[in-house]
């Protein structure tokens, strides 16, 4: 980037910031549905938990009942455990997180009235936590004040109530959104306006390429299937200006478009870049009727695309301190809202849950990626279009550790963890309610933009609202200009694996979107985030001995993370978020 266009993109920053302040300143399952017909709480909403409750006594020889509730046994992570003393003493509340799921179970004995018991097959270990001679109480963990408090030697976490990170620019949108009238109409006019021009000078920049010399087409043996490419293309190499992440065997000046580049050091992390207009013609002629024609700005700029192996890696999914939301959606049709509930699960508050935004301590070491999930909740509800008008206007679902947030909805495209670890994606139905006990992890955001494989004609098959601004609810302005900076997740299945792939898009519709994982034979894809960097970032870790070093997909997005008395310390991993994310980890030695 020249030095104009850096000086051009510092003071973009400071002037939406700017134009807003000054705004500021002038102005699931069936019995899931039939459940959400009162209010109640998150916790009525775990169809699968099991509550146990034992007396118990505590310092002083005070006698009371303790409830321990495992809110999906199938997944066995998340516990919440209640303390009643009784005397109009109020009720005290944790939230705890086993950390060894898969080998031990948290337990309330009759035999041990003074804290939890950890079962480990036959084995069994007293953790006192309440009683007149504990050492590691549950109120000095809550005192501890951190996202994640260790208790009993390790076997468990206390997680604790924090405040997630918020960029300034989201702080402002959020205070317009929720405090001032018509806010929601300013932030769209200073986001179609300001942002989208800023980004789409930036998808407009030439791509450098140049034919190659002295050597063939690159032809990896290993990583994901490569991008079909138009044979006129095949002899020629990009530069890839924002990429900001290493790769073997070449750098960023000598990229064959649609190849497939190992990230240097990084096992299981593969780097791709491809301009649309490079595509062959057979998929930029395929279902018409559903995908447009694509303009001269997004045929012509570079897409930049990672891919995780998921023979290697895990995925997991983790709620915001504040984002995603579970109350009602700003979006939907207002006769869809029913005024008696504060939320259409019922609920309009995650509480007595807590939300962290950030990686768990048991999974911080081998975390080799984290991305950002999808829509706040503001806009994770249908406007237009048939699921505006069915099952309160179809809101987002989602889940963390087999818990449910937010009810999974028909119809809807959907990114999720078993309890075996398989990750997947696929358009959410009516029976997948027998699936429902095994996910452990899931994020919806809108319908497919690629919602099946064609075997029999070897091609993706794009979404049937693709092309559809309102029944698709791709967002972008409201005269249906849906051009803007997108990122999307994608499936690859091949005889060579399996495939997580993020796509990053400077300035796009859904219909690039939909040609581009065409042209990388995704069984499955879905949108993201869109709009800003803040809500399209993406980093890789590596571990060099002590050392942790960053890299992003694309180079600005460092801008997101914070440096405090002179440490860089990345997103999602090394402080709290408000909002949600996905993360990758190295598979475990059995």
């Amino acid at each position: 980037m020249s030095g104009v266009l850096k000086i051009m993109w510092g003071r973009s920053r400071w002037w939406a910031a700017c134009a807003l302040m000054a705004v500021v300143a002038c102005a699931l399952l069936t019995s899931l549905s039939d459940a959400a017909d009162h209010p109640k709480t998150i916790i009525d909403l775990q169809p699968f938990r099991k509550t146990t409750s034992i007396q118990i006594k505590g310092a002083g020889g005070k006698e009371g009942l303790a409830t321990l509730i495992n809110l999906n046994p199938t997944i066995n992570s998340w516990y919440l455990l209640q303390l009643d003393w009784g005397s109009g003493a109020p009720q005290e509340t944790y939230h705890l997180q086993n950390t060894r799921p898969r080998t031990q179970t948290l337990l309330l004995e009759e035999t041990n009235p003074n804290g939890l018991a950890i079962a480990r097959g036959k084995e069994r270990s007293v953790c006192d936590l309440w009683g007149a001679n504990t050492r590691e109480s549950l109120k000095d963990a809550r005192k501890a004040a951190v996202p994640y408090a260790p208790l009993c030697g390790g076997g468990a976490y206390l997680r604790n109530p924090t405040k997630g990170h918020q960029s300034p620019i989201e702080k402002v949108t959020d205070l317009l959104r929720e405090k001032v009238p018509g806010g929601e109409e300013v932030v769209s006019f200073v986001r179609d306006t300001f942002f989208a021009r800023l980004y789409q000078k930036k998808a407009e920049e030439k791509v450098e390429s140049k034919p190659v010399e002295g050597q063939q087409q690159r032809k990896p043996d290993k990583g994901p299937v490569p991008a079909l490419v138009n044979p006129n293309q095949a002899s020629r190499v990009v530069k890839a200006v924002d990429l900001g992440i290493d790769i073997e065997d070449s750098d960023v000046n000598n990229m064959c478009p649609g190849a497939w580049y190992a990230a240097k050091d990084n096992p299981g992390i593969y780097v791709s870049v491809i301009v649309p207009d490079g595509i062959v013609p057979e998929i930029l002629r395929s279902y018409p009727k559903r995908v447009n024609s694509l303009d001269s700005v997004e045929s012509g700029q570079l897409v930049y695309l990672i891919a995780f192996d998921l023979k290697q890696l895990d995925l997991h999914y983790s709620v915001g301190t504040v984002h995603p939301g579970v109350g009602w959606s700003g979006h939907i049709p207002s006769q869809m809202k029913d005024k008696s509930l504060p939320g259409p699960d019922g609920i309009d508050t995650s509480a007595p849950l807590i939300r962290t935004g950030l990686i768990n301590p048991m999974d911080a070491a081998r975390t080799a990626a984290a991305f950002t999930g999808g829509f706040k909740r503001y806009h994770g509800g249908f406007k237009y279009g048939p699921l505006s008008r069915k099952n309160h206007g179809s809101h987002y679902g989602f889940l963390e550790e087999g818990v449910l947030f937010s009810t999974l909805q028909p119809e809807l495209s959907t990114l999720y963890v078993l309890d075996d670890g398989r990750a997947d994606m696929k358009t959410w139905t009516s029976e997948d309610h027998n699936l429902f006990q095994r996910v452990r992890y899931a994020l919806q955001n809108g319908v497919p933009i690629i919602s099946e494989f064609d075997t029999a004609g070897n091609v993706s098959v794009p979404g049937p609202s693709v092309n559809r601004w309102g029944e698709g609810n791709w967002s972008g302005s409201s005269d249906e200009k849906l051009r803007t900076m997108r990122a999307g997740a994608a499936l690859q299945e091949s005889k060579k694996g399996r495939f997580l792939i993020y796509a990053f898009f400077w300035s796009a519709t859904p219909s690039a979107m939909a040609r581009v994982f065409q042209a990388y034979q995704c069984r499955y894809a879905m949108l993201l985030d869109m709009n800003a960097l803040v809500h399209t970032y993406l980093a890789v870790y590596k571990k060099q001995g002590s050392n942790l070093y960053v890299q992003h997909l694309i180079q600005k997005m460092s801008e997101v993370d914070m440096t405090v008395n002179g440490k860089y310390i990345p997103r999602f991993l090394g402080y709290p978020d408000d909002r949600d994310f996905f993360y990758l980890t190295r598979k475990e030695t059995p």
